[in-house]
């Protein structure tokens, strides 16, 4: 359904994460009535939901049943970013809550930091820094990107970018996924593969570019690991539940997976003694925390975009 009001002034707006702040001024500029409160707890969104026509969020909170059936003037969720699996879309269906995303502001920011990260595990990087900062001046031998094989599994918009970059720097791409997006590949000079498994064995470097829903939960398990070209390098900036954390601590520790660069965690942070803190002290894992999308200009982009589409609903 497409949201409408008869005007702006009165509605009232709640963002309950840290965004630019150009989509509160923004939307205070055309009149709206804007909370902004980026430090908000899930107990306290409970409490005061019911006040608000509009949620702006981005990956932080739950936006659960509970959540959306306490919304009763509730009639938009713009999500901030691309996921959307933080958000019971079911739920707010069944209540008229529409929800949109902004999925072309983290493209660019995202996909330049996978080839980013796939530098630092070609050449150590990670460890490099820290040994020189410790006084030790090792000098390890890295390898190129050139002429290595990159493996892209979900050709959706960051996947396509970072085929893009890699073929700009001399590789191979492979690209898997569940649409027949073999004409996409084509212009992008990558190899499409209906079919994942055959793929996996030709990978010199895997990045995961897919949604987190219930055909994707623990999608790299330990089958799919383990088919891997030895000494492989996995990338995963999509979604922490995308992946077995056991499996891929396996992989490493069998020498599967030479370096894991890992942005996403299915908890995050995640809980001390988890099997995702052992990966991120792993001296083989260079772990970041979900900083995709943490650039000036995709923050700008998601709020212009954000800014847009709720103008647009309300026009």
């Amino acid at each position: 359904m497409v949201v409408s009001f008869v005007e702006n002034r009165g509605h009232r707006i709640l963002v309950t994460d840290r965004v630019s702040e150009a989509i509160v001024k923004g939307l205070s500029g055309n009149g709206f009535e804007v909370s902004y409160r980026p430090d908000i707890s899930y107990e306290e969104l409970l409490g005061i939901v019911g006040e608000y026509h509009i949620l702006v969020i981005r990956g932080r909170l739950r936006i659960d049943r509970e959540v959306i059936n306490r919304g009763k003037e509730l009639r938009l969720i713009v999500r901030v970013g691309s996921g959307l699996d933080n958000i019971d879309l079911e739920t707010a269906k069944e209540m008229g809550v529409e929800v949109i995303n902004t999925p072309e502001a983290p493209v660019i920011s995202v996909a330049e930091l996978v080839i980013g990260l796939m530098i630092m595990c070609s050449r150590d990087l990670y460890n490099v820094t820290h040994n020189l900062k410790n006084g030790a001046w090792i000098r390890p031998m890295g390898t190129e990107l050139y002429g290595k094989t990159l493996c892209i599994v979900g050709l959706g918009r960051i996947g396509s970018r970072v085929a893009m970059l890699a073929r700009s720097l001399g590789m191979r791409v492979l690209a898997h996924d569940i649409l027949d997006l073999s004409s996409r590949a084509q212009e992008l000079g990558a190899e499409f593969y209906r079919d994942l498994h055959s793929m996996l064995p030709n990978c010199d470097y895997i990045s995961l570019h897919i949604p987190l829903d219930s055909s994707t939960r623990r999608m790299f398990s330990r089958r799919e690991f383990f088919l891997l070209r030895r000494g492989c390098v996995f990338i995963n900036t999509s979604r922490g539940g995308v992946i077995d954390p056991e499996a891929l601590l396996e992989a490493l520790e069998s020498g599967v997976v030479r370096c894991a660069a890992l942005d996403v965690f299915e908890r995050e942070p995640p809980e001390p003694g988890s099997v995702e803190e052992k990966l991120i002290k792993h001296e083989r894992v260079i772990p970041t925390p979900h900083i995709g999308f943490q650039t000036l200009e995709a923050q700008e982009r998601g709020a212009l975009i954000t800014l847009r589409e709720i103008l647009r609903r309300l026009g």
